[in-house]
């Protein structure tokens, strides 16, 4: 009976790891495109941002999944669950990157933009050579901790009967019974999910941060020289 259940949820699972990697995507895209954005020169740009990023936030991730699957119909636009689902997701959580990346920008040193102004860089020169390296390693936590929430709130799609794990469990509840075996399984299935998404942004972290070791190591060698 085990084995009947966890080779049930394992189909389950592997569309949650789907809608979690394509909603990963998106919300990471959202967060840098409006993180920059929020702190544009341009008037516009930052008001708009800043408007996306309080609407989405201040929105149920579910009331926006609904809307997305159940109201757009009414306007001529058909999404499939998986559609509906991944921009769902990936909008609300790239609002909350969003001002992980606006905050992370916002650490870098006022001299780290000194200097990129002082070799003629221009705006998007600064931000791609000299800011965005040195605020990558401020994001990755945070952004790590998204992405973990993120693919615990897949199960929102269960809700408009995408087959994912969640969805994979009620039925496997109401066809067989057996419910505290079956949540049981499913509750490890996401606690193995969550640990490996864990795993991999911390070893991102270590890889990153030798390279940053290196680079100080570099830098201070050709000034000694």
């Amino acid at each position: 009976m085990l084995f009947e259940i966890v080779r049930s949820l394992l189909i389950g699972a592997e569309v949650t790891l789907e809608v979690t990697l394509l909603a990963a995507l998106l919300a990471c895209g959202v967060s840098f495109v409006v993180g920059i954005s929020r702190l544009a020169r341009h008037p516009v740009m930052r008001i708009a941002a800043g408007f996306y990023v309080e609407l989405m936030r201040g929105v149920s991730a579910l009331v926006v999944l609904f809307w997305f699957y159940f109201a757009l119909p009414f306007f001529g636009i058909q999404l499939t669950a998986l559609q509906a689902g991944v921009l769902a997701l990936g909008l609300t959580y790239g609002a909350y990157g969003a001002e992980v990346v606006r905050g992370a920008i916002l650490q870098v040193p006022q001299g780290q933009w000194e200097a990129a102004i002082a070799l003629n860089m221009t705006r998007a020169q600064q931000m791609r050579l000299v800011i965005l390296p040195q605020a990558v390693m401020a994001m990755l936590p945070p952004l790590g901790n998204l992405l973990v929430d993120l693919l615990k709130a897949t199960s929102l799609v269960s809700l408009i009967t995408l087959s994912d794990l969640t969805f994979h469990a009620r039925i496997l509840q109401n066809s067989i019974g057996h419910t505290t075996q079956v949540f049981a399984v499913t509750l490890c299935m996401y606690f193995v999910m969550c640990y490996v998404l864990t795993l991999l942004v911390r070893r991102l972290e270590q890889r990153l941060s030798r390279g940053q070791d290196v680079g100080r190591v570099a830098a201070a060698t050709m000034a000694v020289s």
